[in-house]
């Protein structure tokens, strides 16, 4: 079953914790955080709602009958797994017979799996304080008996070869045995359940070798990157404002705890309010609310049409929510509250304007270079004004790493004045680019300089580049930019000239 059809059982905080949970090999990691930043929220909190919801009973379709299960296993194995290992962390700050209901729901599942059956005993045992029979199941403990046999004589040659040998024609079988399955899956499929077990072995084997690998969370993060921009995309900045009848509505979907800190928030968006301890309390809400509920808020509070002179209380009070706001919380805030502002500046921004996003990029740099920096960009034609606050950004507030996920993201799109100056503040900042980026960086410079050849600017961030980037010029980067001075045309083209003739390649 689908998730989102499943959410509508649990409350807020709940919501997040199934999320976490469905968050791969690292979901007990990722709720154990979650769960902890909720408790030092509110110290009072208890998970008994979040158990009690996965042991209700959930009408779904089984063998083309309708049939009523615990909502827990409705949930994929994985999700299971994440869930028993959680519990495991923390069963002892948890309600005994919660817990054991719960388990005895998972033990109704008829898909029985050896991880859950093995993480189920030991909840038991964690539990009961007893250590009654053995987790293994029997194929694994007569693995274990069989290399035990294998290592006895200690004077015996080439044990591991041996061992190692005797493992790899195993692993031979069992893929020689998995692909007859398969390709005998359409006129033998009565006999297909021998085979479950060995088909499931190897896709979590290999299951396990991409969870561990070192970019998973760098590309669990683009992935959300990449809803985000998404979303963006399919709105206008200035879609803000909403009739009354449809905030009402988009009230209406909120929980009743989110909705009783609209107003105070309100409130702290009043340029003639102040704010104090309870005014951080209410926007403590955005760390309970789920994707759909934070962009809902961020409507019914009208953050796209909040006056600039209120921006920089309204951040200060952002930057004192501890735990930080995760990255989507972040991301989806800071579009709505500053996106369409800077994106419709016709002249300097103003000084609350660049408090408030220097504050912000400051301590959210990933998800203002999200939310921000790359919409603005994207979109052609930046301003003077846009340009010098993206550059004050880049000097002022971006670490150099992320300075670099800027600069390449300026490789992807078109180049105007602009963008050249941007271009110029990150060469400044003394890039620490890799031999491919460099080379990606003057085949742009290579396809762009024909309609920049009287740009001072232009010249000016080649200036950089020929004096600064002198270590990434090889044979092939010096003809490029050789033929990119070509087109020159400014009284700085013999100083360009001169800068390129003197790096030895």
């Amino acid at each position: 079953m689908d998730l989102t059809a499943l959410m509508h059982r649990f409350d807020g905080r709940s919501r997040l914790l199934v999320h976490a949970l469905h968050s791969g090999a690292a979901g007990a990691s990722n709720a154990h955080t979650v769960y902890n930043k909720q408790r030092r929220c509110d110290p009072d909190f208890t998970l008994s709602p979040f158990l009690e919801a996965l042991c209700q009973q959930e009408a779904c379709v089984d063998a083309d009958s309708i049939v009523s299960k615990p909502l827990v296993c409705l949930f994929s194995e994985d999700f299971k797994r994440n869930l028993l290992c959680f519990l495991h962390l923390i069963h002892s700050g948890l309600p005994r017979d919660g817990i054991l209901q719960l388990l005895r729901c998972l033990t109704q599942d008829h898909r029985e799996n050896q991880w859950a059956c093995a993480l189920i005993k030991q909840l038991h045992r964690d539990i009961d304080g007893t250590w009654k029979d053995t987790l293994l199941t029997s194929k694994c403990t007569e693995k274990l008996k069989h290399l035990c046999e294998r290592f006895r004589d200690s004077n015996a040659k080439g044990r591991w070869a041996s061992c190692l040998e005797g493992l790899r024609k195993e692993d031979q079988q069992a893929d020689n045995q998995t692909n007859l399955v398969l390709s005998q899956k359409k006129r033998k499929s009565e006999s297909m359940d021998h085979y479950v077990d060995i088909e499931e072995d190897i896709r979590e084997s290999k299951r396990v070798k991409m969870d561990f690998s070192p970019a998973r969370e760098e590309k669990r993060l683009s992935e959300e990157e990449s809803k985000i921009r998404t979303s963006q995309q399919n709105q206008s900045p200035a879609s803000g404002t909403q009739t009354s009848s449809d905030l009402l509505g988009s009230l209406k979907i909120l929980p009743d705890h989110i909705k009783a800190a609209v107003p105070v928030i309100k409130e702290l968006l009043d340029t003639e309010s102040g704010w104090d301890e309870n005014s951080v309390s209410a926007l403590k809400v955005l760390h309970e609310c789920d994707p759909d509920e934070v962009e809902v808020l961020c409507s019914v509070l009208c953050l796209s049409e909040a006056p600039e002179q209120s921006l920089p209380q309204f951040c200060s009070c952002l930057l004192e929510l501890s735990p930080d706001l995760s990255h989507s919380t972040a991301s989806a805030v800071i579009t709505k509250l500053l996106l369409g502002k800077i994106l419709s500046l016709e002249e300097p921004a103003s000084r609350c304007l660049v408090t408030a996003v220097a504050s912000l990029c400051s301590h959210y740099p990933r998800p203002t270079c999200q939310a921000v920096i790359e919409p603005v960009l994207r979109k052609g034609q930046t301003g003077s004004a846009q340009a010098e606050l993206l550059c004050r950004l880049v000097e002022d507030c971006l670490e150099p790493h992320h300075r670099l996920l800027v600069f390449r993201t300026i490789l992807e799109v078109s180049w105007d004045e602009g963008v050249l100056s941007v271009i110029h503040a990150l060469l400044d900042s003394k890039l620490e680019m890799s031999e491919e980026d460099f080379s990606l960086f003057t085949n742009q410079l290579s396809s762009q300089s024909q309609y920049f050849s009287k740009s001072m600017t232009f010249a000016k961030m080649m200036l950089s580049v020929l004096t600064k980037y002198q270590s990434h010029v090889n044979a092939a980067c010096h003809h490029t930019l050789s033929s990119c001075l070509s087109y020159h045309e400014t009284f700085l083209k013999k100083s360009l000239q001169a800068a390129l003739k003197r790096i030895s390649i």
